[in-house]
């Protein structure tokens, strides 16, 4: 069945005319295409869910279909522009937010938001803002909705205490005999363990409450104003599941305030840019519109210490398990990330008061 077939088993208006690659996603394969009806332009999204990674489509698609439609419902209250500031799901003709084509797979269709535009990295420190409160938007719109009622689509994905156990399973294995090059890793790990749990305990104590967590807040998943670059839209809504807020903003500091890239191998060139972190605590903290607990806002600075530390512990285990998840490019590059990663946290730990003093002075503007 040929892309033009599959998008006519949904609910779009016209014929479809043409039908490109769109994107630079490396999970799902993505298509723009546009319908043409009596000299009207119809431009949808369509996409394969990549199965291999996400093992569950329909839960999947149910949590995106429930998020999408209580954040239309609260743009509606709002007088925002629901066509243009969340995704919206064409259903197929019988009904269903999904296709299962002859081969198994499940396709899906959006409506293309229109005057819109998406940067990969960050060109200006306005940029890295803007998805800040694009970001804090989401969690403030979303903050009224049961988190609960969510599948969890990786299990555990933010549990930093198993992923610290999975690491031990792989460092005591040791299969590809790796263990002994890395002994000053391991030993970074182990000496942070007591952090790990931190926000865990914190969750199941009730003193951080469950929230809709994107767990991809890269700025690359904002669409922006074309005309004014502001924040228009979040998308890439697969990973949407209940979570912490602040793991949320500390996935996007780690990400966006390194002043290095996430496999720079000169360690000199890894710090945290606290410009940069003081824009994006503003920018979320004002997005958020006084929707985060003061327990929330106090633990943004672990949050961010707590994915970074995660992240680097992850690409230490797949290193240690033969490269077998993350992909990598060449040799030692999950080895790379994990120290790029280490030496972030350690450049956090000695600004440490520095970063909770920048969230302490928005915290008393909420």
């Amino acid at each position: 069945m040929d892309r033009e077939e599959l998008i006519c088993r949904f609910d779009i208006e016209g014929t479809p005319v043409q039908c490109e690659r769109y994107g630079n996603g490396h999970i799902n394969d993505t298509f723009l295409v546009q319908c043409e009806e009596a000299g009207r332009v119809h431009k949808y999204i369509l996409q394969k869910i990549n199965k291999s990674i996400f093992k569950e489509p329909r839960m999947l698609m149910g949590n995106i279909e429930m998020v999408t439609d209580y954040l239309r419902k609260v743009i509606r209250e709002e007088n925002g522009d629901e066509q243009r500031e969340t995704l919206r799901v064409v259903r197929t003709k019988d009904g269903k937010p999904y296709y299962i084509d002859d081969a198994g797979e499940y396709w899906r269709v959006y409506y293309f938001i229109r005057d819109a535009i998406c940067f990969e990295k960050v060109e200006k420190p306005e940029d890295f803002y803007e998805s800040a409160v694009a970001f804090g938007e989401f969690q403030r719109k979303l903050s009224g909705f049961d988190a609960s009622q969510l599948y969890e689509v990786i299990p555990d994905f933010h549990n930093t205490p198993k992923r610290y156990q999975d690491f031990m399973k792989a460092m005591q294995a040791d299969r590809f005999h790796r263990v002994q090059s890395v002994s000053e890793e391991i030993t970074f790990v182990i000496n942070h363990k007591e952090e790990m749990g931190i926000c865990q305990k914190l969750l199941e104590g009730g003193k951080l409450p469950l929230r809709v967590t994107h767990n991809d807040t890269k700025l690359n998943n904002i669409l922006m104003d074309a005309n004014t670059h502001k924040g228009l839209c979040v998308i890439d809504l697969d990973t949407v599941m209940p979570g912490l807020s602040i793991f949320d903003f500390g996935d996007s500091i780690r990400f966006g305030a390194n002043t290095a890239a996430e496999d720079e191998t000169d360690l000199n060139k890894v710090t945290l840019n606290l410009e940069l972190f003081e824009l994006y605590v503003k920018g979320f903290l004002k997005g958020c519109g006084g929707k985060l607990t003061p327990k929330e806002i106090e633990m943004l600075p672990y949050g961010a210490k707590i994915m970074t530390l995660e992240c680097g512990m992850r690409f230490l285990t797949d290193y240690l398990q033969g490269d077998s998840y993350f992909k990598i490019h060449r040799e030692n590059h999950n080895l790379d990330r994990c120290r790029n990663q280490f030496a972030l946290v350690r450049d956090m730990e000695k600004k440490w008061d520095a970063m909770e003093k920048i969230v302490n002075r928005y915290a008393k503007e909420v």
